[in-house]
């Protein structure tokens, strides 16, 4: 990956689902607690990777859209309130009982952080669920601040949350560091005006992620810590 000089970095952005923790296990395990309370049948992991990432209401229409096909969106949509509020009482009865925090994570947070670099989580995922895994998962006390993706009035891809980040840090985007999984933050980095580096493990909606126009791309936390 590219090497980046410290000094142009004052802080750091970091995603949370597929750059931080392993999350797919609790979103099946809550998914399919929804489903069965909405008389549907399960969903498997497969299924439901590619569409982590674009925020729980994405995850829950297309997770619908999926179990009843194309031809019944409006049914789907129909459902998404009752199958949003069970999907809320499961998720929060397991949150982080079938995540794992991704090798290199703990390392790659604590070099950064010695390297002086202020750190802030920005994820799509609701914050109330955000802030509880973080904590489960000893990773809150690196942040300053967490933003959920109902912080703000749009979700990644969009600019708007980085750039409230970056004025809540009182920091310019261009002198902090977006790191992420996928085209979702890329292309809210871009449009921010913030250096972007991806990690290769994530889930990016399913596709090759060193596709994604970003500035560098890491296998591990870890190694980011190092190059910097």
């Amino acid at each position: 990956m590219q090497h980046f000089d410290l000094s142009l970095f004052d802080a750091a952005i970091v995603d949370l689902d597929g750059t931080l923790v392993d999350t797919v296990g609790d979103f099946v395990a809550a998914l399919n607690g929804m489903m069965g309370d909405l008389s549907l049948p399960p969903v498997t992991a497969e299924v439901v990777k590619p569409m982590v990432g674009k925020g729980s209401e994405h995850l829950i229409l297309s997770v619908l859209g999926h179990v009843l096909g194309a031809s019944e969106r409006a049914r789907a949509e129909a459902l998404y309130d009752g199958a949003w509020a069970r999907y809320q009482h499961h998720y929060l009865g397991i949150n982080g009982q079938h995540s794992t925090v991704y090798p290199g994570v703990l390392e790659g947070l604590q070099a950064l952080r010695a390297r002086g670099l202020r750190l802030a989580c920005l994820t799509n995922k609701p914050t109330d669920f955000a802030k509880p895994l973080l904590a489960a998962k000893g990773l809150d006390g690196f942040f300053e601040v967490v933003f959920g993706g109902d912080a703000f009035a749009r979700k990644k891809p969009d600019p708007l949350p980085l750039l409230k980040t970056c004025e809540h840090l009182g920091i310019t985007p261009a002198r902090t560091l977006m790191i992420g999984d996928s085209s979702n933050d890329a292309r809210a980095a871009r449009a921010a005006g913030c250096p972007v580096v991806l990690v290769s493990y994530g889930y990016n909606h399913g596709e090759p992620v060193r596709g994604v126009d970003a500035d560098g791309f890491v296998d591990s936390l870890a190694e980011l810590g190092r190059a910097l």
